[in-house]
Protein backbone atom coordinates (compact mmCIF):
# COMPACT_ATOMS: atom_id res chain seq x y z
CA UNK A 1 0.00 0.00 0.00
CA UNK A 2 1.49 3.40 -1.27
CA UNK A 3 2.00 6.05 1.36
CA UNK A 4 -0.32 9.49 1.23
CA UNK A 5 1.54 12.51 0.48
CA UNK A 6 0.52 15.35 2.83
CA UNK A 7 0.78 18.80 2.04
CA UNK A 8 3.46 20.73 3.99
CA UNK A 9 2.27 23.36 6.42
CA UNK A 10 5.70 24.44 7.57
CA UNK A 11 7.00 28.27 6.32
CA UNK A 12 8.06 28.37 2.90
CA UNK A 13 5.58 25.37 2.03
CA UNK A 14 3.79 25.09 -1.30
CA UNK A 15 0.25 24.46 1.18
CA UNK A 16 1.20 27.83 2.99
CA UNK A 17 -2.56 30.22 2.31
CA UNK A 18 -1.15 33.23 3.65
CA UNK A 19 1.80 32.93 1.56
CA UNK A 20 0.23 33.08 -2.03
CA UNK A 21 -2.22 35.52 -0.57
CA UNK A 22 1.29 37.85 -0.01
CA UNK A 23 2.75 37.03 -3.71
CA UNK A 24 -0.47 38.27 -5.38
CA UNK A 25 -0.68 41.54 -3.16
CA UNK A 26 3.15 42.14 -3.99
CA UNK A 27 2.37 41.30 -7.82
CA UNK A 28 -0.56 43.29 -7.70
CA UNK A 29 0.90 46.49 -6.08
CA UNK A 30 3.94 46.10 -8.35
CA UNK A 31 1.63 46.34 -11.64
CA UNK A 32 -0.53 49.25 -9.73
CA UNK A 33 2.88 50.79 -9.85
CA UNK A 34 3.89 50.38 -12.82
CA UNK A 35 0.50 51.79 -14.04
CA UNK A 36 0.93 54.81 -12.19
CA UNK A 37 4.70 55.15 -13.69
CA UNK A 38 3.34 55.01 -17.04
CA UNK A 39 0.46 57.33 -16.66
CA UNK A 40 3.17 59.67 -15.49
CA UNK A 41 5.24 59.50 -18.27
CA UNK A 42 2.04 59.68 -20.69
CA UNK A 43 0.87 62.90 -19.30
CA UNK A 44 3.79 64.59 -17.68
CA UNK A 45 4.19 67.12 -20.71
CA UNK A 46 0.97 68.36 -19.51
CA UNK A 47 2.23 69.44 -16.08
CA UNK A 48 4.53 72.35 -17.76
CA UNK A 49 6.72 73.20 -14.71
CA UNK A 50 5.47 71.50 -11.91
CA UNK A 51 7.42 68.19 -11.21
CA UNK A 52 4.31 65.77 -9.42
CA UNK A 53 7.35 63.30 -8.54
CA UNK A 54 9.01 65.83 -6.15
CA UNK A 55 5.68 67.09 -4.68
CA UNK A 56 4.68 66.17 -1.12
CA UNK A 57 1.76 64.45 -0.39
CA UNK A 58 0.30 67.64 1.61
CA UNK A 59 1.02 70.41 -0.78
CA UNK A 60 -2.35 71.39 -2.31
CA UNK A 61 -1.04 74.56 -4.17
CA UNK A 62 1.22 73.02 -6.18
CA UNK A 63 -1.17 70.08 -6.70
CA UNK A 64 -3.89 72.85 -7.80
CA UNK A 65 -0.89 74.64 -10.25
CA UNK A 66 -0.66 70.92 -11.67
CA UNK A 67 -4.25 70.08 -12.01
CA UNK A 68 -4.73 73.94 -13.45
CA UNK A 69 -1.37 73.12 -16.18
CA UNK A 70 -2.72 70.23 -16.81
CA UNK A 71 -6.16 70.80 -18.25
CA UNK A 72 -4.93 74.79 -20.07
CA UNK A 73 -2.45 72.57 -21.94
CA UNK A 74 -5.25 70.47 -23.11
CA UNK A 75 -8.12 72.60 -23.83
CA UNK A 76 -5.44 75.77 -24.62
CA UNK A 77 -3.02 74.23 -25.61
CA UNK A 78 -3.50 75.14 -29.72
CA UNK A 79 -3.93 79.12 -29.07
CA UNK A 80 -1.83 79.44 -26.53
CA UNK A 81 1.23 80.85 -28.93
CA UNK A 82 -0.04 83.30 -31.35
CA UNK A 83 1.15 82.94 -35.36
CA UNK A 84 4.15 85.13 -36.23
CA UNK A 85 2.33 87.90 -37.70
CA UNK A 86 -0.39 88.12 -35.16
CA UNK A 87 2.00 88.19 -32.43
CA UNK A 88 4.30 90.87 -34.60
CA UNK A 89 1.47 92.73 -34.26
CA UNK A 90 0.55 91.96 -30.57
CA UNK A 91 4.12 93.21 -29.93
CA UNK A 92 3.36 96.38 -31.22
CA UNK A 93 0.53 97.04 -28.80
CA UNK A 94 0.23 99.09 -25.81
CA UNK A 95 1.10 97.98 -22.80
CA UNK A 96 -1.77 96.28 -20.45
CA UNK A 97 -3.07 99.26 -18.62
CA UNK A 98 -6.11 97.41 -16.48
CA UNK A 99 -5.34 96.19 -12.87
CA UNK A 100 -6.31 92.91 -13.62
CA UNK A 101 -4.36 91.97 -16.37
CA UNK A 102 -1.01 89.80 -16.01
CA UNK A 103 2.24 91.35 -14.92
CA UNK A 104 4.69 89.50 -17.47
CA UNK A 105 8.04 89.44 -16.08
CA UNK A 106 11.20 88.81 -17.85
CA UNK A 107 12.46 86.31 -15.11
CA UNK A 108 11.23 82.37 -15.44
CA UNK A 109 8.07 82.82 -15.24
CA UNK A 110 5.98 83.17 -18.14
CA UNK A 111 2.49 84.76 -18.53
CA UNK A 112 0.46 81.41 -18.99
CA UNK A 113 2.61 80.39 -15.81
CA UNK A 114 1.10 83.20 -13.60
CA UNK A 115 -2.21 82.90 -15.00
CA UNK A 116 -2.21 79.16 -13.78
CA UNK A 117 -0.83 80.60 -10.26
CA UNK A 118 -3.83 83.17 -10.19
CA UNK A 119 -6.32 80.69 -11.05
CA UNK A 120 -5.28 78.06 -8.49
CA UNK A 121 -5.16 80.59 -5.78
CA UNK A 122 -8.43 82.12 -6.56
CA UNK A 123 -10.14 77.86 -6.64
CA UNK A 124 -8.70 77.74 -3.09
CA UNK A 125 -10.16 80.69 -1.66
CA UNK A 126 -13.42 79.52 -3.30
CA UNK A 127 -13.01 76.18 -2.46
CA UNK A 128 -12.02 77.32 1.33
CA UNK A 129 -15.24 79.94 1.64
CA UNK A 130 -17.78 77.38 0.41
CA UNK A 131 -18.41 78.22 -2.99
CA UNK A 132 -19.94 76.48 -5.40
CA UNK A 133 -18.72 76.12 -9.35
CA UNK A 134 -14.90 75.74 -7.98
CA UNK A 135 -14.39 74.68 -12.10
CA UNK A 136 -16.76 77.94 -13.32
CA UNK A 137 -14.86 80.50 -11.11
CA UNK A 138 -11.72 79.20 -12.28
CA UNK A 139 -12.73 79.15 -16.35
CA UNK A 140 -14.27 83.36 -15.26
CA UNK A 141 -11.07 83.99 -13.45
CA UNK A 142 -8.59 82.30 -16.50
CA UNK A 143 -10.57 85.01 -19.22
CA UNK A 144 -10.53 88.02 -16.62
CA UNK A 145 -7.19 87.58 -15.77
CA UNK A 146 -5.89 87.69 -19.79
CA UNK A 147 -4.31 90.66 -20.62
CA UNK A 148 -6.23 93.50 -21.67
CA UNK A 149 -4.45 96.04 -23.89
CA UNK A 150 -5.28 99.87 -23.64
CA UNK A 151 -7.91 100.76 -26.24
CA UNK A 152 -6.18 104.16 -26.56
CA UNK A 153 -3.44 102.32 -28.68
CA UNK A 154 -5.62 102.72 -31.97
CA UNK A 155 -5.32 106.74 -31.54
CA UNK A 156 -1.62 106.74 -32.15
CA UNK A 157 -2.13 104.63 -35.30
CA UNK A 158 -0.65 100.95 -33.38
CA UNK A 159 -2.65 98.06 -34.19
CA UNK A 160 -5.04 97.05 -31.15
CA UNK A 161 -4.66 93.21 -30.44
CA UNK A 162 -8.44 93.12 -29.44
CA UNK A 163 -8.73 93.66 -33.16
CA UNK A 164 -8.29 89.66 -33.50
CA UNK A 165 -11.33 88.95 -32.07
CA UNK A 166 -14.39 88.76 -35.06
CA UNK A 167 -17.79 89.79 -33.43
CA UNK A 168 -20.74 88.08 -36.00
CA UNK A 169 -23.14 90.79 -37.31
CA UNK A 170 -26.49 89.97 -36.78
CA UNK A 171 -28.08 89.74 -40.70
CA UNK A 172 -30.08 92.63 -41.71
CA UNK A 173 -32.98 91.66 -43.54
CA UNK A 174 -33.45 94.51 -46.73
CA UNK A 175 -36.76 95.92 -46.62
CA UNK A 176 -38.77 94.71 -49.94
CA UNK A 177 -39.48 97.89 -52.17
CA UNK A 178 -42.94 98.87 -52.50
CA UNK A 179 -44.54 97.69 -55.69
CA UNK A 180 -47.99 98.73 -57.18
CA UNK A 181 -50.26 95.99 -57.89
CA UNK A 182 -51.03 94.47 -61.59
CA UNK A 183 -54.89 94.31 -62.47
CA UNK A 184 -56.18 92.75 -65.94
CA UNK A 185 -56.83 95.23 -68.81
CA UNK A 186 -57.17 93.34 -71.74
CA UNK A 187 -58.07 89.70 -73.10
CA UNK A 188 -57.47 88.74 -76.70
CA UNK A 189 -58.80 85.97 -78.61
CA UNK A 190 -57.80 84.88 -81.93
CA UNK A 191 -55.70 81.47 -81.49
CA UNK A 192 -57.34 77.97 -81.69
CA UNK A 193 -54.51 76.25 -79.25
CA UNK A 194 -52.40 76.84 -76.19
CA UNK A 195 -50.55 79.95 -76.63
CA UNK A 196 -47.02 78.75 -76.01
CA UNK A 197 -44.10 81.43 -76.85
CA UNK A 198 -44.47 85.48 -76.75
CA UNK A 199 -41.88 88.16 -78.08
CA UNK A 200 -41.95 91.68 -77.79
CA UNK A 201 -41.33 93.99 -80.58
CA UNK A 202 -37.96 96.22 -79.96
CA UNK A 203 -39.88 99.39 -81.25
CA UNK A 204 -42.10 98.37 -78.46
CA UNK A 205 -45.08 98.66 -81.29
CA UNK A 206 -46.01 95.15 -81.70
CA UNK A 207 -45.51 91.53 -80.44
CA UNK A 208 -45.67 87.89 -81.76
CA UNK A 209 -47.36 84.84 -80.09
CA UNK A 210 -47.07 81.18 -81.28
CA UNK A 211 -49.46 78.58 -80.49
CA UNK A 212 -50.64 75.07 -81.05
CA UNK A 213 -52.49 75.67 -83.87
CA UNK A 214 -49.34 76.15 -85.99
CA UNK A 215 -49.79 80.01 -86.70
CA UNK A 216 -47.99 82.75 -85.65
CA UNK A 217 -49.53 85.97 -85.03
CA UNK A 218 -49.35 89.75 -84.77
CA UNK A 219 -50.35 91.72 -82.65
CA UNK A 220 -50.69 95.49 -82.11
CA UNK A 221 -49.23 96.22 -78.49
CA UNK A 222 -51.36 99.50 -78.07
CA UNK A 223 -54.99 98.14 -79.32
CA UNK A 224 -54.44 94.48 -78.75
CA UNK A 225 -55.38 94.06 -82.44
CA UNK A 226 -54.60 91.19 -85.17
CA UNK A 227 -52.10 92.85 -87.82
CA UNK A 228 -50.61 89.36 -89.15
CA UNK A 229 -50.65 85.60 -89.56
CA UNK A 230 -48.08 83.61 -90.77
CA UNK A 231 -48.09 79.83 -91.65
CA UNK A 232 -45.48 77.74 -92.44
CA UNK A 233 -45.15 75.32 -89.20
CA UNK A 234 -46.26 72.06 -89.25
CA UNK A 235 -46.39 71.36 -85.57
CA UNK A 236 -47.38 73.73 -82.54
CA UNK A 237 -44.37 76.34 -82.32
CA UNK A 238 -43.00 76.70 -79.12
CA UNK A 239 -40.09 79.71 -79.53
CA UNK A 240 -40.13 83.44 -80.58
CA UNK A 241 -37.09 85.98 -80.96
CA UNK A 242 -37.36 89.13 -82.15
CA UNK A 243 -33.85 90.80 -83.59
CA UNK A 244 -32.73 93.99 -82.70
CA UNK A 245 -30.43 94.12 -85.85
CA UNK A 246 -32.51 92.97 -88.48
CA UNK A 247 -35.98 92.68 -89.63
CA UNK A 248 -36.31 89.13 -88.69
CA UNK A 249 -38.67 87.51 -86.84
CA UNK A 250 -37.38 83.90 -85.65
CA UNK A 251 -39.83 80.44 -84.97
CA UNK A 252 -39.04 76.85 -83.68
CA UNK A 253 -41.32 74.79 -83.15
CA UNK A 254 -42.06 70.95 -82.21
CA UNK A 255 -41.99 69.96 -85.89
CA UNK A 256 -37.71 70.19 -85.36
CA UNK A 257 -38.21 73.29 -87.34
CA UNK A 258 -36.24 76.80 -86.89
CA UNK A 259 -37.37 79.52 -89.58
CA UNK A 260 -36.23 83.13 -90.28
CA UNK A 261 -38.81 85.29 -91.42
CA UNK A 262 -38.11 88.45 -93.21
CA UNK A 263 -40.98 91.20 -91.75
CA UNK A 264 -40.53 93.49 -94.79
CA UNK A 265 -42.22 90.66 -97.32
CA UNK A 266 -43.68 87.90 -94.91
CA UNK A 267 -41.61 85.25 -96.26
CA UNK A 268 -39.21 82.59 -94.28
CA UNK A 269 -35.86 83.27 -95.95
CA UNK A 270 -33.97 80.87 -94.01
CA UNK A 271 -34.05 77.71 -92.22
CA UNK A 272 -31.53 76.11 -89.73
CA UNK A 273 -31.53 72.39 -90.23
CA UNK A 274 -30.12 69.57 -87.54
CA UNK A 275 -32.50 69.70 -84.52
CA UNK A 276 -33.31 65.76 -84.14
CA UNK A 277 -36.36 66.33 -82.19
CA UNK A 278 -38.52 69.30 -81.41
CA UNK A 279 -37.59 72.66 -80.52
CA UNK A 280 -38.57 74.20 -77.35
CA UNK A 281 -36.81 77.07 -76.84
CA UNK A 282 -34.42 79.74 -79.31
CA UNK A 283 -32.69 83.00 -77.59
CA UNK A 284 -31.03 85.62 -80.30
CA UNK A 285 -27.52 86.86 -79.04
CA UNK A 286 -28.13 90.32 -78.06
CA UNK A 287 -25.08 91.66 -80.01
CA UNK A 288 -23.66 89.28 -82.47
CA UNK A 289 -25.64 87.61 -85.34
CA UNK A 290 -26.14 84.35 -83.53
CA UNK A 291 -29.20 82.09 -82.52
CA UNK A 292 -29.43 79.55 -79.93
CA UNK A 293 -32.12 76.67 -79.50
CA UNK A 294 -32.63 74.54 -77.62
CA UNK A 295 -35.17 70.76 -77.60
CA UNK A 296 -36.20 67.23 -76.78
CA UNK A 297 -32.71 66.13 -78.06
CA UNK A 298 -30.91 67.51 -75.23
CA UNK A 299 -28.73 70.03 -77.55
CA UNK A 300 -28.39 73.60 -77.49
CA UNK A 301 -27.48 74.41 -81.04
CA UNK A 302 -25.86 77.86 -81.83
CA UNK A 303 -26.46 78.88 -85.82
CA UNK A 304 -24.71 81.84 -87.61
CA UNK A 305 -28.01 83.96 -88.59
CA UNK A 306 -26.37 84.70 -92.02
CA UNK A 307 -24.83 81.51 -93.54
CA UNK A 308 -27.44 78.94 -91.62
CA UNK A 309 -24.07 76.98 -90.17
CA UNK A 310 -24.38 75.28 -86.81
CA UNK A 311 -21.23 76.59 -85.14
CA UNK A 312 -21.41 74.43 -82.00
CA UNK A 313 -23.64 71.60 -80.32
CA UNK A 314 -23.94 72.39 -76.51
CA UNK A 315 -24.05 68.93 -75.43
CA UNK A 316 -24.01 67.78 -71.50
CA UNK A 317 -27.58 68.07 -70.88
CA UNK A 318 -29.29 64.42 -69.90
CA UNK A 319 -33.30 65.65 -70.56
CA UNK A 320 -35.20 67.78 -72.82
CA UNK A 321 -33.61 71.54 -72.70
CA UNK A 322 -36.85 74.05 -71.10
CA UNK A 323 -35.58 77.19 -71.79
CA UNK A 324 -32.02 78.97 -72.79
CA UNK A 325 -31.24 82.70 -72.67
CA UNK A 326 -28.27 84.55 -73.78
CA UNK A 327 -26.54 87.80 -72.95
CA UNK A 328 -23.70 90.14 -73.90
CA UNK A 329 -21.52 89.54 -70.66
CA UNK A 330 -19.88 85.86 -69.73
CA UNK A 331 -21.01 83.64 -69.90
CA UNK A 332 -22.89 84.00 -72.85
CA UNK A 333 -25.59 81.46 -72.56
CA UNK A 334 -27.85 79.44 -70.31
CA UNK A 335 -29.19 76.84 -70.70
CA UNK A 336 -31.73 74.96 -68.50
CA UNK A 337 -32.94 71.66 -68.68
CA UNK A 338 -35.89 68.94 -67.65
CA UNK A 339 -32.58 66.75 -66.00
CA UNK A 340 -32.75 69.26 -63.18
CA UNK A 341 -29.84 71.25 -64.44
CA UNK A 342 -28.47 74.42 -65.22
CA UNK A 343 -25.40 75.08 -67.51
CA UNK A 344 -23.39 78.42 -68.38
CA UNK A 345 -21.47 78.26 -71.73
CA UNK A 346 -18.28 79.58 -72.56
CA UNK A 347 -19.46 81.04 -76.25
CA UNK A 348 -16.51 81.04 -77.10
CA UNK A 349 -15.06 77.19 -76.58
CA UNK A 350 -18.79 75.84 -77.00
CA UNK A 351 -18.01 74.15 -73.61
CA UNK A 352 -20.29 74.47 -70.44
CA UNK A 353 -18.00 76.48 -67.63
CA UNK A 354 -20.71 75.17 -64.88
CA UNK A 355 -23.03 73.14 -63.67
CA UNK A 356 -25.71 74.37 -61.29
CA UNK A 357 -27.20 70.94 -59.51
CA UNK A 358 -29.16 72.79 -56.60
CA UNK A 359 -32.88 72.36 -58.01
CA UNK A 360 -34.33 68.61 -57.50
CA UNK A 361 -37.03 68.77 -60.36
CA UNK A 362 -37.13 70.18 -63.96
CA UNK A 363 -36.14 73.61 -64.41
CA UNK A 364 -38.68 75.06 -66.88
CA UNK A 365 -38.10 78.76 -67.32
CA UNK A 366 -34.83 81.48 -66.48
CA UNK A 367 -35.20 84.96 -66.24
CA UNK A 368 -32.11 87.39 -66.54
CA UNK A 369 -32.41 91.37 -64.76
CA UNK A 370 -32.10 93.72 -67.23
CA UNK A 371 -30.34 95.74 -64.58
CA UNK A 372 -28.35 93.53 -62.39
CA UNK A 373 -25.54 90.76 -63.45
CA UNK A 374 -27.69 87.97 -62.00
CA UNK A 375 -30.24 85.50 -63.23
CA UNK A 376 -33.32 83.19 -62.01
CA UNK A 377 -34.55 79.98 -62.49
CA UNK A 378 -37.93 78.51 -61.42
CA UNK A 379 -38.89 74.89 -60.70
CA UNK A 380 -41.67 72.67 -59.24
CA UNK A 381 -39.55 72.86 -56.08
CA UNK A 382 -38.29 76.65 -55.77
CA UNK A 383 -37.68 79.51 -57.71
CA UNK A 384 -33.81 80.51 -57.45
CA UNK A 385 -32.09 83.32 -57.90
CA UNK A 386 -27.94 83.32 -58.83
CA UNK A 387 -25.07 85.20 -59.69
CA UNK A 388 -22.87 85.68 -62.86
CA UNK A 389 -20.31 84.85 -63.73
CA UNK A 390 -19.75 81.76 -61.87
CA UNK A 391 -23.40 80.82 -60.80
CA UNK A 392 -23.57 81.85 -57.01
CA UNK A 393 -26.37 81.02 -55.35
CA UNK A 394 -28.23 84.08 -53.95
CA UNK A 395 -31.54 83.12 -52.51
CA UNK A 396 -34.67 81.00 -52.32
CA UNK A 397 -37.77 82.42 -53.45
CA UNK A 398 -40.08 79.68 -51.89
CA UNK A 399 -44.63 79.62 -51.99
CA UNK A 400 -45.08 79.26 -55.51
CA UNK A 401 -46.39 75.56 -55.04
CA UNK A 402 -47.11 74.65 -58.54
CA UNK A 403 -45.05 73.70 -61.38
CA UNK A 404 -43.78 76.95 -63.38
CA UNK A 405 -43.66 77.50 -66.87
CA UNK A 406 -42.43 80.78 -66.94
CA UNK A 407 -40.25 83.56 -65.37
CA UNK A 408 -40.07 87.42 -66.54
CA UNK A 409 -38.53 90.64 -64.62
CA UNK A 410 -39.10 94.21 -65.45
CA UNK A 411 -36.58 97.24 -65.15
CA UNK A 412 -38.21 97.74 -61.63
CA UNK A 413 -37.38 94.54 -60.26
CA UNK A 414 -40.52 92.61 -60.55
CA UNK A 415 -40.49 89.27 -61.43
CA UNK A 416 -43.50 87.47 -62.59
CA UNK A 417 -43.82 83.44 -62.25
CA UNK A 418 -46.60 81.68 -64.12
CA UNK A 419 -47.80 78.08 -63.04
CA UNK A 420 -49.09 75.32 -64.74
CA UNK A 421 -52.73 75.79 -62.27
CA UNK A 422 -53.09 79.39 -63.84
CA UNK A 423 -51.23 80.98 -60.83
CA UNK A 424 -49.21 84.08 -60.83
CA UNK A 425 -46.78 85.54 -58.72
CA UNK A 426 -45.39 88.84 -58.11
CA UNK A 427 -41.71 89.55 -56.54
CA UNK A 428 -39.89 92.00 -55.41
CA UNK A 429 -36.54 90.65 -56.92
CA UNK A 430 -33.85 92.16 -54.44
CA UNK A 431 -35.83 90.77 -51.31
CA UNK A 432 -37.36 87.82 -53.05
CA UNK A 433 -40.93 89.08 -51.13
CA UNK A 434 -43.92 88.07 -52.89
CA UNK A 435 -46.36 91.02 -52.69
CA UNK A 436 -49.13 89.90 -54.94
CA UNK A 437 -50.83 86.61 -55.86
CA UNK A 438 -53.77 86.22 -58.36
CA UNK A 439 -55.69 83.70 -60.58
CA UNK A 440 -56.02 83.71 -64.45
CA UNK A 441 -59.70 83.59 -64.62
CA UNK A 442 -60.31 80.73 -67.86
CA UNK A 443 -62.17 82.55 -70.81
CA UNK A 444 -65.85 81.83 -70.79
CA UNK A 445 -66.66 78.73 -72.83
CA UNK A 446 -63.65 76.89 -71.26
CA UNK A 447 -62.64 74.38 -69.23
CA UNK A 448 -61.15 75.14 -65.16
CA UNK A 449 -58.29 73.05 -65.99
CA UNK A 450 -57.32 74.91 -69.25
CA UNK A 451 -56.44 77.71 -66.37
CA UNK A 452 -52.60 77.55 -67.32
CA UNK A 453 -50.02 80.38 -68.10
CA UNK A 454 -47.49 78.78 -70.12
CA UNK A 455 -45.39 82.30 -71.28
CA UNK A 456 -45.09 85.65 -70.41
CA UNK A 457 -42.83 88.77 -71.46
CA UNK A 458 -42.89 92.24 -70.19
CA UNK A 459 -42.82 94.81 -73.33
CA UNK A 460 -40.02 97.33 -72.94
CA UNK A 461 -40.99 99.77 -70.44
CA UNK A 462 -41.74 97.11 -68.11
CA UNK A 463 -45.19 98.77 -67.51
CA UNK A 464 -47.29 96.17 -69.69
CA UNK A 465 -46.78 91.93 -68.88
CA UNK A 466 -48.40 89.76 -71.53
CA UNK A 467 -49.35 86.44 -70.66
CA UNK A 468 -49.85 82.93 -72.95
CA UNK A 469 -52.69 81.08 -71.36
CA UNK A 470 -53.80 77.16 -72.01
CA UNK A 471 -57.70 78.95 -72.42
CA UNK A 472 -55.78 79.98 -75.50
CA UNK A 473 -56.44 84.05 -75.17
CA UNK A 474 -53.15 86.77 -74.79
CA UNK A 475 -53.66 88.93 -71.40
CA UNK A 476 -51.97 91.76 -70.75
CA UNK A 477 -51.88 93.46 -67.44
CA UNK A 478 -50.92 96.98 -66.23
CA UNK A 479 -49.77 97.98 -63.37
CA UNK A 480 -52.70 99.83 -61.08
CA UNK A 481 -52.48 103.01 -61.01
CA UNK A 482 -55.06 104.18 -58.25
CA UNK A 483 -52.62 102.55 -56.12
CA UNK A 484 -50.98 104.55 -53.55
CA UNK A 485 -48.08 103.67 -50.89
CA UNK A 486 -49.01 104.81 -47.44
CA UNK A 487 -46.46 104.88 -45.28
CA UNK A 488 -44.30 102.48 -46.89
CA UNK A 489 -46.84 99.74 -47.08
CA UNK A 490 -48.58 98.51 -49.51
CA UNK A 491 -52.06 99.45 -50.11
CA UNK A 492 -54.62 99.88 -53.34
CA UNK A 493 -56.98 103.43 -52.44
CA UNK A 494 -59.67 104.15 -54.33
CA UNK A 495 -59.10 107.83 -54.83
CA UNK A 496 -62.09 108.43 -56.33
CA UNK A 497 -64.02 107.47 -53.96
CA UNK A 498 -61.69 108.76 -51.44
CA UNK A 499 -62.37 112.53 -53.29
CA UNK A 500 -66.20 111.45 -53.01
CA UNK A 501 -66.43 110.71 -49.05
CA UNK A 502 -63.97 113.68 -48.16
CA UNK A 503 -66.65 115.59 -50.52
CA UNK A 504 -69.15 114.83 -48.23
CA UNK A 505 -67.52 115.41 -44.75
CA UNK A 506 -66.76 119.13 -45.76
CA UNK A 507 -70.52 118.96 -46.58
Amino acid sequence: MSAMTVPETASGGPGNPSLNHDDAYARAERMVRASIEATHRVFLANYSDAVISALPPDDHDASQHAKVASKVADEWAHVMELPAAVAKQSAKAAVPSSKDSVAVDSGNVGPIDAVIDKVATQQQQALASGAAGGTSAGIVALRSSLPQFDAGANASGQESATALVRIKEVRKIPKPEWHAPWKLMRVISGHLGWVRSIAVDVGNEWFATGAGDRVVKIWDLATGTLKLSLTGHISTVRGLAVSSRHPYLFTCGEDKMVKCWDLEYNKVIRHYHGHLSGVYCMSLHPTLDVLVTGGRDATGRVWDVRTKNQIFALTGHQGTIADVRTQEADPQVITASSDATIKLWDLAAGKATTTLTNHKKSVRALAINPTEHTFASASTDNIKQWKFPRGDFIQNLSGHNSIVNTLSINQDNVMFSGGDNGSMYFWDYRTGYNFQTAEAAPQPGSLESEAGIFCSAFDQTGARLITGEADKTIKIWKEDERAVSVKGKESSLMIPNLVERLQKLIL
